[in-house]
Formats: structure tokens, sequence, C-alpha cells
């Protein structure tokens, strides 16, 4: 006998509980994760959600009552949500609650905006005889209403009971009379009703013409794939997607723009906005719960046809989605730190798949996860390799700590940084310095001859912990901290701290004549901080912008002619085997901010490592001789993604408690693998990086194998023993597919 587990009735806030009903004969084969279905629910007939097919009856098979019929016709958009988040509990490993609670908008107790309007009953004729007899009266309050409507017919509410003064009981009193009566209707909040549309005038260049044409012809065809484009910054790879946008709502379908919150942007929206008006909405972080909720409901009435914002504006419930782009698609944000630890890449294209869509996924700097995809054939390789306007890409050049710290300059600024900086002072033109704050002192470094200190049995730098130890996060490894360099004996050792108040202070210093801004955590913290800062700095207001990664996310700023990287190394020697991707992007991504307006741009990238190749490919902006150094890297210490890789997190509050069943999980997945005889590799458990937070002490099991589906079989095999374990009762077990940052 097959059972199904199903959710009743979803528009209330009963997700954590699920039904189970038997299937019947007749509906074998209609049944499936995502269908909506009749059931019995007491003595009532309720909808419900399938939401899991099992064999295991949870009660006594004789009381477990039989599904009454699947809904015919279209698939409700809630049942292919629902679908998408069994594929991603399936995938990523979570509890099916977990899964619904990030696909599906939640109704919380959010108060609905209702529009309220006054409306004449009567003819005119009627309603000059009745103003007639008010002004006789001297009922000057219904006479002052009944002469509005009689000239507008159709009133706001709001505007009568403010503008006009008129009391709640005079209004109540006259539709007694019928002479009014007031309608109320919701309406939705939208985010972007305040932006001034300024219409779109740009034309495709050949380049750009040539990547619509090709993904357009496709579209046409009914050919639905996942498309990588690979445009240089400055490229226009945003009127692409525009173009790409434009064509997909013609053929009435909806699409999906994904960027990441820190790069969602006034600037960014208003182009979006220019184009398309009012059938854009967009999601993030700033809104609050009732706005979120109004854009998902406006999507699913048709109200709008783009919805643009981060990770969670995946889950919009357009009826029919035909086009999911992801800006900046190699940006770590795009994977969830929560369960259920999802990327939003792989989850877009398996949406894409339920909904016969393509998916584009657009980078200067793409991911090397995507593009071995690309070169594997699974992804369509489009490029942009010129700036718009055939404006060339900025001149780099890269600057030997090293050989500052032998002339005896010991600031953070090289010679020829501030040479650069007070010419460009003098000429007006903008200055943009990108602190590379990723990792920060978490390696040791020579000051003097730039070695860092390296865990001997893995590629990652070892990091700085208390009491003096290096530990290495991927093997435990351990050693004391050296007095001195073993490269050259230099007692220069340390980690780079400074910080960009620090940093705006030295600048203040050393340029007193220059308007500094910073840009960073502290200076953002307000809703409309980030955007204030931005729009300060494009009209000219300050000289020199200071700020962190937020600075370098696809920003056009045509007066900035000179970008300072301050210390490239700050991402380069951190424990994580993406740890030369990351430099490689970040610096490529800052470089590209010079240089976008008529004057050609400069960069200048400091560093104690020049000679790596995370640095020299970034500064010859060569992401092809990049990628082929780190795949390589990747292929003979079998990291993703020509390996894949599973992290099971186990924390809890008793350290001996959470270390035995660790160590239970590790010996019960050696039998499984031995079992098996499969190709895979097996680490821990060892302490997580933090080993402790807030009292829960954290280990992790790492499991590596060439195929995602051997780990994900792993994964239900682990979740399977924990299941009504006592040694878990205490224990919490998560996991983590393919993480993007450290462990």
């Amino acid at each position: 006998m097959k059972y199904a587990n199903i959710i009743v009735d979803i528009s209330v806030e009963k997700l954590d509980k699920t039904f189970q009903y038997s299937i019947p004969e007749n509906l074998q084969e209609e049944i499936q994760v995502g269908v909506q279905v009749d059931i019995p629910f007491g003595n009532r007939k309720l909808t419900g959600y399938v939401i899991e097919l099992t064999e295991d009856a949870e009660f006594d098979p004789r009381r477990i009552r039989p599904i009454i019929s699947v809904h015919e016709g279209s698939v409700a958009m809630e049942s292919q949500l629902i679908a998408l988040a069994g594929w991603m509990r399936k995938n990523y490993g979570s509890t099916m609650n977990q899964a619904l609670k990030t696909v599906l908008p939640i109704r919380r107790q959010t108060k609905e905006v209702q529009k309220r309007e006054i409306v004449l009953l009567i003819p005119k004729t009627e309603a000059q005889q009745k103003l007639a007899l008010f002004e006789q009266k001297h009922y000057t309050a219904k006479a002052r209403l009944l002469r509005e409507l009689i000239q507008e017919s159709v009133l706001d509410y709001s505007l009568v009971t403010g503008k006009l003064n008129i009391s709640a009981a005079v209004i109540r009193g006259m539709a007694q009379q019928q002479i009014l009566k007031v309608e109320s209707s919701r309406q939705f909040r939208n985010p972007v009703s305040h932006m001034d549309q300024k219409g779109y005038h740009l034309t495709l260049n050949e380049n750009q013409q040539r990547v619509v044409n090709t993904v357009c012809s496709d579209l046409d065809a009914g050919i639905h794939k996942t498309y990588l484009l690979r445009g240089v910054t400055g490229s226009g790879k945003t009127e692409v997607y525009m173009e790409l946008i434009a064509h997909t709502v013609a053929q009435g379908r909806q699409a999906i723009v994904l960027i990441p919150e820190i790069a969602l942007t006034y600037q960014t929206v208003m182009r979006f906005y220019n184009r398309f008006g009012d059938r854009v909405s967009i999601m993030n972080s700033k809104l609050s719960q009732g706005e979120r909720f109004d854009q998902f409901e406006r999507a699913k009435a048709g109200d709008i046809d783009i919805m643009i914002g981060p990770r969670s504006a995946l889950f919009t419930p357009f009826p029919h989605l035909g086009l999911i782009i992801i800006d900046e698609e190699h940006e770590t944000s795009y994977k969830s730190e929560t369960a259920p630890r999802y990327h939003a890449r792989d989850v877009a294209i398996e949406r894409a798949r339920m909904n016969d869509a393509s998916v584009l996924l657009g980078s200067a700097t793409p991911s090397v996860d995507s593009y071995y995809q690309a070169m594997q054939g699974k992804y369509q390789l489009l490029t942009l390799s010129e700036r718009v306007e055939k404006k060339p890409l900025p001149d780099c050049e890269v600057v030997d700590l090293r050989s500052e710290l032998r002339a005896g300059n010991r600031s953070i600024f090289s010679e020829r940084l501030q040479e650069l900086m007070e010419d460009r002072l003098k000429k007006r033109q903008q200055i943009m310095l990108f602190l590379n704050r990723r990792g920060i002192s978490g390696f040791i470094s020579c000051r003097a001859c730039g070695y860092v200190i390296q865990c001997p049995h893995c590629d990652v730098s070892l990091s700085q912990h208390a009491g003096g130890r290096m530990v290495c996060h991927y093997c435990g490894y351990e050693q004391p901290l050296p007095k001195i360099c073993p490269s050259c004996g230099s007692k220069y050792l340390g980690g780079f701290k400074a910080g960009t108040q620090k940093i705006e202070m030295l600048v203040q210093q050393r340029f007193p004549q220059a308007r500094v801004m910073r840009m960073d955590f502290d200076t953002t913290r307000t809703k409309d901080a980030y955007e204030k800062i931005l729009h300060a700095f494009a009209n000219q207001e300050a000289d020199i912008l200071i700020g962190t990664q937020m600075i370098v996310k696809g920003h056009d700023f045509p007066n900035v002619t000179l970008v300072g990287v301050l210390a490239a190394d700050m991402s380069l020697h951190v424990p994580d085997f993406h740890a030369s991707e990351r430099t490689f992007q970040l610096l490529t991504q800052a470089v590209g901010r010079a240089g976008r307006g008529k004057e050609p741009g400069q960069a200048v990238i400091q560093t104690y490592d020049p000679d790596h190749f995370a640095i020299q490919t970034a500064k010859e902006q060569d992401y092809d001789a990049f990628y082929k150094q780190e795949i390589a890297y990747r292929r003979m210490l079998a990291y993703p993604p020509v390996w894949q890789l599973l992290l099971i997190h186990c924390t809890g509050t008793d350290p001996q408690v959470t270390t035995a069943a660790a160590r239970d999980l590790a010996e019960f997945l050696h039998r499984v693998i031995s079992q098996k005889g499969k190709n895979i590799m097996l680490v821990g458990p060892a302490d997580a990086s933090i080993a402790k937070i807030s009292d829960v002490y954290r280990k992790i099991i790492y499991m590596k194998a060439p195929e995602y589906a051997t780990l994900v079989a792993c994964k239900d095999l682990v979740e399977r023993k924990i299941k009504n374990n006592s040694t878990f009762s205490n224990v919490s077990v998560q996991f983590d597919f393919n993480p993007t940052s450290g462990f």
C-alpha cells in the first residue's frame, strides 16, 4: 500500500503538521508530490497538497482514510512550489517544513492595506436638489461632501475625512439615506511606486545583439536551456537582460531577476523601471513583512511581470514563468547558510525545468562551478569580450609591498598609489579605495618576504587560534605560532588588521584637501544609508570612496579613473579552497570600476604575494588563464566542481555527547563505504573552524565523491539512521552540499 503525507490548507500558518492518507488504486498514477487533492478531514472535505509519498504507515493502516480525488485542470502555483520544496528537501537535506517555509510566503498577521472610496449613488440632478436642501437647513458638512461628489462622483475616503474634514458619522448617515456608499478594496503595497519613469532609449551594440539573438531564437523555437553569459566589466550585460525580458514578456510570460542584495541598489532598479514601469517590482530585506507578502500576491494576480530581488525572489509565484536571470552569479550570497542550504543557481535550473523556462547566468568572473558546467557542455557559453563603445579595460599594475617595506615605506599606501591619487585629485577625478576584508587576520604572513604559513597536508593557510596555536581547518593539523619567518628568518610576522575607519583616518591625514566617504557595515546600517552614499558619490560630492566588497558590486561611476586595492592578500590566504577564486573575482570586479566614462581608467593592486596566479591573472583580466590553473588544482585535490563535497554538521550543548554522536556517524559511514565499494573519501569528525558558538559544540564530517547523487544517497542513509535514534536526541545533524565559504 502507498501513502501520501499531505499538508492541509496552506493559506494559514499550519505548515508544521502533515496528515497521512492512503492512495486508492484508481489514483496511483495521478498522485505525485505537489498535486492538489481533496481529502476527508473530520466530517468535512478539504483541499490539501501532497508533499511526500511513502510505503510506511505512520499508524494503524486500518485507520488511515483514502484520498477522495485529484483536482482537475491546471496545477496551482502553490503545488509547484511544494514540489520544488520536495526537490530541495531531497537534494539539500532538511525537514520538509524548513523547505516549505523557504519557498512559500507564510501569511503572517500583517495588516492588509484597504483602499476606501466614497461613491455617489443618486443622479446628479437629484443630488443638486439634496444639496439645496442641506444648504437651506445649514447642514454644512453634508453640503460640502455632496458638492464635491457632484463634481467628482468618486472620492478617496481619507481625502474626505482629512482635507474636507468630514466625520465618519456624517458619511454613515448619508450612506443610510442611500445618497452615497463606501466601497473597500484591497490595495497592494508597491515598493517602486515612488519612482519616476524616465523612458528607455538605448540601442544594443553588435556583440550584445548577437547574444540576444542566440537566446531569443531558442525561446521562439521552444528550446529551454541554461546559458552562462561571461561579459567583461562594463560590457552591458544589464541591457542584454532587459532585451531578453522584453522578449519573454511579449510572449505572455514572466521573468525573475536575481541580484545579490548588496548590489540591489536604486541605480540598478531604476534601469529596469525606466524600461518596464509598473510591471516591475522588487524584493529585498528592507521591505516589511506586509510589503513582501503583497509582492507575492501581486505576482499571482498578474499585476507584475518582472520581479527583481536577492535569493528569496526566486520563489515568486508567477503562473507563467519564462525566464530566470541570475546576475553576478559567482556571488556567495546565492548559497543559503541555513537549512535547507540550497544554491539559488541549482534551484533556479530545477524551477525552470518545471516551467519549461530558461535560465541565464551572468558574470564578468563566473564561478569555477558554472564555467566547469559550460566546459562540460551542460550550460551554453555566451561571451561579451569588449566594453560598451569599445572603451579600453583599465591599465592595471601590481605593487609589491615587500619592496615598499625594504625601501622604508611602512604606510598602507604604496609610493605609486600615493602619486596617482595626487594626480587624480588635481584633475578633479574620483578614486575608489577597496579594502579586501574577507578573512581578516585569519592568516599569518611575513611582511619581509610574503611567505604565508600553510598546512603541510592541505592547500590552505593555517588559521591563528588562541594560545599561540595555528590550526588547519581541513585535516586538524596543528603547530605553534613561529617567532620568526621559516622562509627568510624575518621577525615581521603578523596578520593584516587595518579596517576602513583606520584607512579613512590615514587618507585624511595624507590628503587633507580630499573629500572622503566611507562605505562599510557601520555606515550603511540605516534603511537608506547605502543609497545615500552611492548617490552622493555619483553626484561627485566626494573625491574618494573607501569601502569593502560592497563598493565593487556592479556600480557605474563615470568619473572614477583610479581604483586602489589596498591588501589583495586578505582573501587569498584563508582556510578555504575557494580562496584563489574569491580573490580573482574581487580584484577583477574592483579593477573594473575604473574607466567607465570618457577618461581611461587605472588600477593599483597592492600585495605581499605579487606572483600568485590569482593576482597576475586579475591584473591581466584573463579569466581563461585563471580558470585553467584553478581547475587543475581542484582536479588534483578532488574539490568541487570536479568532485562533490558534503559537510555533515553535528551540534550539541554537551561536548562528550556531540563528539560521540559524530564518531558514531563517521563509523556508520565507513561501514557504508566499505560495503558499497564506492569511490568516496571520508574525513573526520573534526572540530568546525569555530568549535564552539554560544556554548554549542560543533563537529564536522567531510565526504567527497565524484557524483552528487552518491552523496545524496549517503545523506538519506544518515537521515534514516538518526530518525528515532536516542543517540541523536540531543544532537542536531545538518547537511551542507558544496559549501561556498569556510567551515
